[in-house]
């Protein structure tokens, strides 16, 4: 019998070697596949999807009431199964890409069928270009979002968010319907910068809020319970237009938010003039006057 070598050891503590190195990795990628997903929020978003695809048929088929009302539908199941996964501890990479693939059945394309179908028809080529834009802008906003997203502000989305972008649209249809407006031609001439608006807040850098560290359990006044008990009463009586209203409110909030944002860094001149010949505070030192020389800088 052939004993072995010191040549044969070598080269067997190197096999071990290498496959002591290679073992780690091997583990980090086949171990989420061995756990498979996690069964609830995909089964959520997988609802959130089909829906979102009958949404598309049913605006083929004329039924854009229908359409817009599923938008809506699958607008609750995408807010739905984030807080499931986070309640149940099953958040993972995996079901945020999913979210995000349903994002652009749901949010990007159905609502681009039904706004073709419903008003841009008409324009012809230009009608298709303009939802194809509202499609590929959906996409690239939740490409970015996945990006940013282990390092962005929690309290703040940088650009419209692609279900608050679907929102204003499906609730347009909704508010027409329910008070029979016939715009006519004039529905393509709306509609059509509406769009476009939307497409280029999804893609922008404008934030917007995310409500995600609104506190629950947090005492609030009388007032405010009232507001809210109000607003639920109108919802309930008016949907169409509290939808409406709510969507074009959040799809200003972020112009608004961007602009105070530079009105405070950069204030207008008289407030500026203000606070300059505004008295100092306590314990510095008043600057003088020179010969008539212009006033020195305030210290602060």
């Amino acid at each position: 019998m052939k004993e072995p070598t010191d040549g044969d050891d070598t080269r067997a503590r190197r096999i071990r070697n290498i496959s002591a190195r290679l073992r780690k990795p091997r583990q980090h990628v086949a171990a989420p596949l061995k756990r498979g997903v996690y069964l609830l929020p995909s089964v959520i978003t997988s609802l959130g999807l089909a829906i979102g695809f009958y949404s598309m048929v049913s605006s083929l088929n004329g039924h854009l009431e229908l359409a817009a009302t599923l938008i809506m539908v699958a607008f609750l199941c995408d807010g739905l199964d984030g807080r499931v996964a986070r309640v149940s501890h099953s958040a993972s990479q995996f079901g945020v890409e999913y979210d995000s693939l349903a994002d652009v059945v749901a949010f990007g394309a159905a609502p681009a069928t039904m706004l073709y179908v419903w008003a841009l028809r008409p324009l012809g080529a230009w009608g298709w270009v303009i939802c194809a834009a509202f499609v590929i802008c959906a996409a690239l906003r939740l490409a970015r979002f996945n990006v940013q997203a282990p390092s962005a502000d929690k309290r703040r989305f940088a650009g419209l968010p692609v279900p608050g972008a679907s929102m204003p649209v499906a609730a347009a249809v909704l508010a027409c319907s329910y008070f029979e407006l016939d715009l006519g031609r004039g529905l393509p001439v709306l509609m059509a910068p509406l769009s476009l608006a939307l497409s280029c807040l999804m893609v922008s850098s404008v934030p917007y809020p995310s409500f995600k560290g609104i506190n629950v359990r947090r005492k609030v006044s009388l007032e405010t319970v009232t507001a809210v008990m109000i607003g639920i009463g109108v919802a309930i009586v008016l949907p169409q237009v509290t939808v409406l209203v709510l969507s074009v409110g959040y799809m200003l909030s972020g112009p608004v938010l961007l602009l105070t944002a530079r009105l405070r860094r950069n204030p207008p001149p008289s407030e500026a003039n203000a606070r300059r010949t505004s008295p100092l505070r306590t314990g510095t030192p008043t600057p003088h006057r020179s010969g008539g020389a212009p006033l020195t800088r305030w210290l602060h």
